[in-house]
């Protein structure tokens, strides 16, 4: 049986169209603190991405709750897939993310899967991110695996 990297969930993002906003709806009901989360310019050097100008403007804050991450992501105009899931969906879920220890074997395993690779960008140290094409298949949601020195 193939291995699957869906084990462990890390965080939900929820794609919005004003950050502010939504932050204070969630403040308003007691979930925070939010914190800017941080560039993603540190994935330059290996980002492949369908417009890696565009994506580099994404602007997401998360809250750490007790057992799970939430993220929020505000896409501005431009060639992303949260933005067009945004045009097209309007607010709502865009992925779930699930840490894995390593995240090219987790891409590995996604692809074993017959999952195909959406988006990926890697840091200098190894860890990174995949998101792979699952919104026609999952119900309208992304699955993404994700490392991160722990």
């Amino acid at each position: 049986m193939t291995a699957t990297p869906f084990k462990e969930i890390h965080h939900v993002c929820i794609v919005v169209n004003d950050l502010e906003q939504a932050t204070a709806f969630y403040e308003s009901v007691g979930i925070g603190p939010w914190q800017e989360f941080p560039s993603l310019t540190a994935f330059a050097g290996n980002l492949q991405v369908p417009n890696a100008e565009d994506f580099l403007k994404l602007h997401y804050r998360f809250a750490n709750l007790a057992n799970i991450q939430l993220q929020l992501c505000a896409p501005p105009p431009g060639d992303t897939p949260q933005r067009r899931f945004l045009e097209s969906h309007g607010e709502g879920v865009f992925h779930l993310g699930f840490v894995v220890d390593q995240v090219d074997k987790g891409e590995a395993d996604g692809r074993a899967l017959g999952l195909l690779a959406l988006l990926r960008g890697r840091l200098p140290n190894g860890h990174g991110f995949t998101y792979f094409d699952t919104i026609d298949r999952g119900a309208g949601v992304t699955l993404q695996v994700r490392s991160a020195a722990k």
